[in-house]
């Protein structure tokens, strides 16, 4: 079974994630959406992908010279499933659209949790996405986090988890965020939203506590964890365990010279990817470190690329192409490159 697809939103998430389905043999991209005239029309029609608009705004691609497809009505009405990609609060909306035309869809993490029947993580929970209607790939901070917990816990008794989170302000491409000079309390009052997106994967009975401050860098977030261990453990057990999944990738300060994220990326760029793309939590293996019984280490998070395996998964998922989770996981990080170390 081939699964006929539709991307709504060819933005930073949305066009990675169409790059990333080209590369799969069990999906077909029948086209992508686009509001604004832009270079991205031309790049997209140059990879072969269709691009479709409102048809009160195809007159206005056309006269910039613009190949349009045909409108949204006309894609939606030829596709099995829809991936929103649009800006944080527009996916709620357009799901009445999607009901409409009897859509499947999967939904991104700047969403609420209540737009999907289950917030979906790949290495956590694969098999409540299963046939589901409509999923919630949970947000790049989210999705690193539960990465990290759900392979720890599959190998370790693990309790307390707090995170602090210095996030990314802005996308490379935007120009109209900050903070420029500042770190920014953001929330204010304490703990973040990060904690409850985790438990929506994993569960309420994981202890969890996040807190957040937006730092002015574009390129990568950074979270530090401390993490209660309930049995004895080493920590050349957590690097065996992390080793181990592809998705986790190890660097270390000493050995390879990377003490920053502005490394993390070059080594992105030096690795050959894509627009740079670490699909992959970056986890300093030199910072792990256990502290009367308490796991301590730092990790990098490519925002802009990080959720793309997930939807990959998300659409085996849904469409029940594959029910095997390491069956999915395993032909995504083929396709995508995901190796786990260097």
């Amino acid at each position: 079974m081939t699964v006929k697809i539709a991307i709504n939103g060819y933005g930073t998430i949305g066009k990675r994630i169409a790059d990333a389905i080209l590369k799969q043999d069990d999906m077909e991209l029948v086209g992508v959406t686009k509001f604004t005239p832009d270079y991205t029309v031309m790049l997209a029609t140059q990879k072969g992908i269709p691009v479709y608009t409102e048809e009160s705004r195809v007159e206005d691609f056309k006269k910039k010279g613009y190949e349009i497809a045909g409108t949204l009505n006309e894609l939606f009405e030829n596709v099995d499933l829809v991936i929103d990609a649009s800006p944080g609060k527009v996916g709620a909306k357009n799901k009445e659209i999607y009901e409409k035309y009897g859509l499947k869809a999967i939904f991104q993490g700047g969403e609420k949790e209540k737009v999907a029947e289950a917030s979906f993580s790949s290495l956590c929970n694969y098999e409540d996405g299963l046939g589901k209607k409509y999923l919630r790939v949970v947000s790049c901070n989210t999705t690193a986090l539960c990465r990290l917990l759900c392979t720890l816990r599959k190998n370790f008794a693990i309790g307390r988890v707090r995170a602090t989170l210095v996030r990314r302000a802005a996308d490379p491409r935007e120009y109209k965020k900050g903070p420029i000079n500042a770190i920014l309390l953001k929330p204010v009052k304490l703990p973040s939203h990060h904690g409850p997106d985790v438990q929506s994967v994993i569960g309420k009975d994981l202890d969890i506590v996040t807190t957040a401050v937006v730092a002015p860098t574009t390129i990568m977030h950074t979270h530090i964890l401390n993490i209660e261990l309930k049995d004895q453990v080493s920590v050349d057990d957590i690097i065996d365990v992390l080793k181990k999944e592809p998705r986790i990738m190890l660097v270390n300060s000493e050995k390879h010279g990377i003490v920053s994220t502005s490394q993390v990326i070059e080594l992105g760029r030096d690795l050959g990817r894509p627009r740079y793309d670490l699909y992959e939590n970056i986890v300093w293996e030199d910072s792990i470190s256990i502290v009367n019984g308490e796991l301590w280490l730092t990790q990098a998070v490519h925002q802009e690329a990080i959720v793309v395996p997930e939807n990959i998964d998300a659409v085996r998922a849904i469409m029940e192409l594959e029910r095997n989770p390491a069956k999915s996981i395993e032909k995504t990080n083929k396709s995508l490159g995901i190796m786990g170390g260097i």
